[in-house]
């Protein structure tokens, strides 16, 4: 689910907690009322206050903390390698050539966009 902000509006807790929230939960829950939702939270400054934490739990959501610069818990492990994985399985690669030409056909979007920002 994407939600789009209004021109030069930040994202902070009280946004974080009447809209985003809101609509996630309401989405998720649509097709299953007793679904239970656990949140998978970083550590961004809309994420930690006591306000995002009492909507939670009045919201009766559980959630995991992420653990302060935790190699074991980056963004990449839960979206872009399992993605990778699938689009390789099965697949063997007997040159450096080839498994090159695969990187670049994961990650080359990637890439191209990552230089667009920077």
């Amino acid at each position: 689910m994407w939600l789009p902000l209004e021109n030069c509006k930040t994202v902070n807790s009280e946004w974080y907690t009447t809209i985003c929230l809101p609509e996630l939960f309401e989405d998720i829950r649509k097709n299953n009322r007793q679904r239970r939702i656990i949140l998978h939270h970083d550590n961004a400054s809309c994420h930690t206050p006591a306000e995002t934490t009492r909507f939670l739990e009045g919201q009766k959501i559980e959630w995991t903390g992420h653990p302060p610069y935790s190699p074991d818990l980056a963004s990449n492990d839960f979206y872009l390698f399992p993605n990778a994985k699938n689009k390789l399985r099965g697949q063997r690669f007997s040159s450096r050539e080839g498994r090159q030409c695969v990187k670049n056909a994961l990650f080359g979007d990637i890439s191209m966009r990552m230089e667009k920002v920077l």
